[in-house]
């Protein structure tokens, strides 16, 4: 049965003279567990590159909505809400198995299960004719994604025991890497290796039919390799035993919960907060919808995956870039810089998505010249500098302003509220664009209103177009860039005052008598 941690409370904890503290990071005898935190990353990845992919193949599908990908965009609400189960991976395992190793790998056994199950399915939940069974895919990868970020809680704890003392900076490294090395195996052979006219144009010598792997066979490949991988974890990696070492001790579901509300509680942090829930209101028209419309204008999904795909250097190269504006005291002053410069980026989206039809139609046939790419591709990397500047500005603030004592449970708190300002704003924005947009057929002997999609198909059987009246894009982002300009009137001074505020605004007050919760605590550090 599941077992809690038992030990003996030992005091002397986070000793400034500690000898971890001053040996250098050495790899040597620790590149198998490096790389093997990578290969657990790249793992968790797979599944969001996926989940990334399935919206860009809905897309290309004529019986897809605005109102389809909004319900689909709930799949990725788990990574921001994993805070809710955090503590149980902490608090309930098999010592046997390992403290991480109990709920990693049943963990990844299920998703090998699904990606099976799923391959097994796929041409049922997306067929290449007729409307995809959207309900389906959603709760499929949702439940997906879920176990991805369990994962993802099991692994950020393991890497502080699987590497040396020294070696643990080099998770995060680990962490970022392999997230988006599978991030790019997930979407770009979901989109690229299966499409004919890719594979024809690229990767074959003469033309056939489909890509050069079917979906169905890449979920099989990607099942049964989850499942291989986490076997051979199972049996050869075996999990160190911490309980014995200086500064562990028991955890406590019920105090790591109250621990939370400690801190939500930090008026630093209810403001920060706010900020953080709103923050990307200003940009979520332009960041969830801008890719879909220009599919539905005529970019084909496999341009728009390779460019995508080139973007991936472009993340791994920024973090080195501005390391020096965000290693500093204050990294919020970069992100306030970018900000307006995002909003404005807005209307640039604008302007590409509207030209975009007239430039690429020629006499009713998709025709992209050379420098509609070099366009795209410019304003696009413009995009994403500016967009993982921020992100990475506002994870330099986070990490400043942490308390040490309790860094797992405070960061992962943060990184929720962050989370969850990107995904409502997205999912609303995405409900709302069908809502705004106005169509009418080109035929007068039927319906005018085309707003459904069986009304479209009316208006095709009598030889019409539905024609748009109002874009639903212009009306949202607009609106969106103008919130988004409030957001940072308001915010911008409070930011800055936040950024330059004493440690102990950030610090949790915990009485002497339960002094021993704050060391007990000490150790919540585990959880991500």
């Amino acid at each position: 049965m599941l077992s809690k941690p038992k030990h003996e409370y030992k005091p002397e904890i986070n000793k400034l003279t500690d000898e971890s503290v001053l040996i250098k990071p050495n790899l040597k005898g620790d590149w198998l567990n490096f790389f093997m935190l990578l290969l657990l990353y790249t793992m968790q990845g797979l599944p969001l590159g996926l989940s990334s992919a399935i919206p860009i193949l809905l897309q290309s599908k004529k019986e897809i909505s605005y109102q389809d990908q909004a319900l689909f965009s709930l799949v990725i609400w788990p990574f921001s809400l994993k805070l809710l189960w955090a503590p149980l991976l902490d608090s309930l395992y098999f010592k046997k198995i390992g403290k991480r190793k109990s709920w990693l790998i049943p963990v990844q056994y299920l998703i090998g299960i699904i990606l099976l199950y799923m391959g097994n399915s796929i041409d049922i939940l997306l067929p290449e004719y007729g409307k995809p069974k959207v309900m389906v895919l959603v709760f499929i990868f949702f439940v997906t994604n879920f176990l991805a970020a369990t994962q993802d809680i099991a692994v950020d704890g393991w890497a502080l025991t699987m590497l040396k003392k020294n070696n643990v900076g080099y998770a995060s490294t680990c962490n970022t890497s392999g997230q988006i090395i599978g991030v790019m195996f997930g979407a770009v052979f979901t989109i690229l290796f299966t499409s004919e006219d890719f594979s024809n144009k690229y990767l074959r010598i003469t033309t056939d039919i489909g890509g050069i792997v079917s979906l169905k066979y890449l979920l099989y490949i990607w099942g049964v390799l989850f499942m291989l991988i986490t076997t051979m974890i199972a049996i050869f990696k075996t999990e160190k035993d911490n309980t014995q070492e200086d500064g562990y001790v028991k955890l406590n579901i019920s105090k790591t919960y109250s621990l939370l509300w400690d801190i939500i509680k930090l008026p630093s942090i209810r403001i920060l907060a706010m900020a953080l829930l709103t923050a990307r209101i200003g940009f979520a028209a332009t960041d969830s919808i801008s890719t879909l419309k220009l599919i539905d204008a005529g970019i084909s999904k496999d341009a728009i995956m390779v460019i995508n795909t080139a973007m991936y250097a472009v993340k791994m190269i920024i973090p080195l870039v501005i390391a020096k504006y965000t290693s500093g005291p204050k990294p919020l002053s970069l992100y306030l810089k970018v900000t307006p410069i995002r909003l404005l980026w807005n209307i640039v989206f604008i302007v590409l998505i509207y030209y975009t039809p007239g430039i690429i139609n020629t006499n009713g046939a998709v025709n992209i010249p050379l420098y509609y790419y070099a366009i795209f591709i410019f304003i696009l990397s413009i995009q994403e500098v500016l967009s993982y500047m921020m992100f990475v500005a506002i994870l330099a603030f986070f990490s400043r302003i942490s308390d040490p004592r309790f860094g797992g449970t405070y960061m992962t708190l943060l990184n929720t509220l962050s989370n969850l300002g990107f995904v409502w704003p997205s999912t609303v924005a995405l409900q709302l664009i069908d809502l705004l947009t106005t169509k009418k057929c080109s035929v007068d002997s039927v319906l005018n209103d085309c707003s459904t999609i069986f009304l479209q198909d009316i208006c095709k059987v009598n030889d019409g177009n539905c024609i748009v009246i109002t874009n639903g894009y212009y009306v949202e982002t607009i609106p969106c860039t103008i919130i988004g300009t409030a957001w940072y009137i308001y915010f911008r001074s409070i930011l800055k005052n936040l950024q330059i505020r004493s440690p102990s605004h950030w610090l949790i007050n915990v009485k002497k008598p339960v002094t021993e919760n704050i060391e007990e605590s000490y150790h919540l550090a585990e959880i991500e």
